[in-house]
């Protein structure tokens, strides 16, 4: 498997668990919501945490590309963090509005985050980096957080 098949995987159960909280906080639902919120949350911060520590440290030891492209993926990680605190903090407060302000924003900036990362940087690591074993290191981060 490539970086950029078991990344764009991983993407897609996220944008699935992204999905599911916001149609239980449209239907009302706000256990429910919560209770992707914090799959989701958790979903998103393995993937962020196997890119910031295995992935992102190998593409610049390989390339000496320190303040290229993981640097702005760093920044976009920071901007979701912050949107999901703000998605828990309205979903506490059962606040819809406030809720899917929130996430058509963090929707906005995961697409895009996710094309640049999938047409861009995945490939520029898999012409950088070799070998099987960094995937099942990326794998076994991934995993390490039980999506629902």
């Amino acid at each position: 498997m490539s970086i950029t098949t078991l990344m764009a995987e991983h993407h897609s159960q996220c944008d699935d668990l992204f999905a599911d909280t916001e149609a239980a906080c449209v239907s009302g639902h706000w256990t429910k919501c919560d209770e992707y919120l914090v799959a989701l949350t958790e979903g998103v911060e393995s993937h962020f945490k196997a890119e910031e520590e295995i992935l992102f440290p190998a593409f610049e030891s390989a390339t000496g590309m320190t303040s290229g492209p993981t640097e702005m993926m760093r920044v976009e990680h920071g901007q979701m963090r912050e949107l999901l605190a703000d998605m828990s903090a309205a979903a506490a407060q059962q606040d819809e509005t406030l809720f899917r302000g929130n996430s058509d924003t963090l929707l906005i900036l995961m697409q895009q985050h996710n094309m640049k990362e999938e047409n861009i940087l995945y490939p520029m690591c898999e012409r950088a980096l070799a070998g099987d074993a960094l995937v099942e290191q990326l794998q076994v981060r991934i995993n390490q957080t039980c999506l629902l």
